[in-house]
């Protein structure tokens, strides 16, 4: 008897610390940013890591066709050079050798377009829109994947909120319950027996309660998670009634039906088909490297070099001393013997003004210009042009297996789909009855424990069959409402509730 005032006291602060508890909930949902299934796809889909990396992926393949449209255009380049030489070297605007230390500049530009390439050029434009297309069609895929995932662990969400609400329903019953026991413990008609089996009770139904809760945060935290929101950040969902949710009927997701759609609007079935014709147009574009290649030029060009030094004077020295070797001249049949003069050249340094001496004349005397064609045949080149062929072919054979093997395992997730729809909807209508059967049972318990004919166990025996069956039958709704989504997932209808 001592212990029953103290357990008591102890079911009354978990009433009411579970009446708080549920105020809180209740008042920070209201003051949350309550999503619905919509907003939670898109947000994921804006803000996924593997989306943005997917997203990038296209970027690059878009960039990747527009370089291949531009190398049909003709390039342009410009040089300069400016520098120093020293020693023996030749000079570019005379094209002798020099000794002396000279500055010299050379300017040029160049142009060159690509006449003739076997088609190279237009081939390489449609292998990388091919590879645009599919990265696109894979950026489809990630958004697809996570919408998906949001879509799972959503209905987890709304699954764990109910069960929380028919904890509360059990508390409430219990408590009822206990109130009722009380009284009749009080008033000499039942023994403490039953008090106390229904206060163990109440004690469960509170710690099933919690267990409850607890799910439905961890659920909530998954798909925080998968949204990449922050911990700080307000965040519900809003619950619509299961029973209202739009389903379409199994004769509109025959699964043979549903395979013929899925593979012209699934698209992973598009990326591996665009990626097909990308390999096909590879072939075409490795057997264009056995061509020859034309290519137009032209050029311009010009130079400009001056010496360290200047000559400032020359002193004659004389001729060079007759030794026999040099050249004769006959003159009125009178040999001459022919002498080099010989000069001392006096020279100085210029200034840094001087070395620019007539810069602008000889560019303009040095201005040429050039254009001509220049054609590349392959003859031998370690056979790598026909081994890059066989590459390319096998890689096709590989791009057509794993459009093969998608197609199947798209088959057989629609097959394998679609039966667990068909085994959802009769394992729900089955757990209706046996919430029907169990509540009556539970309503004739109660009124034969009411007289005294049914203990407090075998009542509370009844009780936990109904929450057991009300969660199973809540289970199995939302799961064949998810199986029948999955179904129109691939059906291209997308993910709404």
């Amino acid at each position: 008897m001592d212990g029953k005032p103290l357990i008591l006291l102890y079911m009354r602060k978990i009433l009411i610390l579970i009446c708080c508890t549920a105020f809180i909930q209740g008042h920070a949902q209201r003051s949350s940013d309550n999503w619905d299934l919509r907003h939670c796809i898109e947000h994921a889909i804006q803000f996924n890591v593997s989306i943005k990396q997917a997203d990038i992926q296209a970027r690059i393949a878009a960039l990747q066709v527009k370089q291949a449209k531009y190398n049909v255009y003709p390039t342009l380049n410009g040089s300069a050079s400016t520098g120093v030489r020293f020693g023996r070297s030749i000079d570019p605007t005379t094209n002798t050798f020099a000794t002396s230390q000279f500055l010299y500049q050379n300017f040029g530009l160049n142009s060159q377009v690509t006449v003739y390439a076997g088609g190279r050029l237009k081939t390489s434009q449609e292998v990388a829109q091919f590879n645009a297309q599919a990265a696109l069609a894979d950026v489809a895929k990630a958004s697809n994947d996570i919408a998906f995932n949001v879509a799972t662990y959503y209905l987890q969400v709304l699954a764990s909120k109910e069960q929380i609400n028919i904890s509360e329903v059990q508390i409430a019953q219990t408590q009822n319950q206990f109130d009722i026991t009380k009284k009749r413990v009080d008033a000499g008609v039942l023994p403490e027996l039953n008090l106390a089996e229904v206060e163990a009770q109440l004690a469960t139904d509170s710690s099933n309660y919690y267990t409850s809760k607890g799910n439905y945060e961890q659920a909530l935290l998954s798909l925080r998670a998968l949204l990449n929101l922050d911990t700080d950040v307000l965040f519900g969902i809003e619950t619509p009634p299961v029973d209202q949710i739009p389903i379409e009927s199994f004769a509109d997701l025959q699964p043979e039906n549903v395979y013929e759609t899925a593979l012209k609007f699934q698209p992973l079935q598009k990326a591996n088909d665009l990626r097909i014709k990308s390999a096909q147009k590879t072939i075409q574009l490795e057997k264009s490297f056995l061509s020859p290649t034309l290519n137009f030029g032209a050029n311009l060009s010009t130079n400009f070099s001056n010496s360290f030094k200047k000559t400032t004077g020359a002193t004659f020295l004389g001729y060079s001393p007759i030794t026999g070797a040099e050249p004769v001249v006959n003159l009125s049949n009178v040999n001459y013997y022919v002498q080099n003069p010989l000069y001392k050249i006096s020279q100085t340094n210029r200034g840094l003004g001087d070395i620019w001496e007539g810069w602008g004349k000889q560019l303009d005397n040095n201005f040429g210009q050039n254009a001509g064609f220049t054609l590349s045949i392959p003859i031998y080149n370690n056979r790598s042009a026909r081994i890059n062929i066989e590459t390319a072919k096998l890689n096709l054979k590989t791009a057509e297996l794993r459009k093969a093997q998608s197609d199947l395992t798209l088959r057989q997730d629609i097959y394998t789909a679609y039966t667990n729809a068909v085994t959802a909807l009769q394992k729900f209508n089955a757990g209706k009855k046996t919430v029907e059967s169990t509540q009556k049972a539970y309503e004739f318990a109660l009124k034969r424990y009411d007289v005294g004919l049914l203990s407090s166990l075998d009542l509370i025996t009844n009780q936990n069959n109904v929450l057991r069956a009300k969660v199973q039958q809540l289970t199995s709704q939302y799961d064949y409402v998810f199986k029948m989504k999955l179904l129109e997932f691939y059906k291209g209808k997308g993910l709404k509730l």
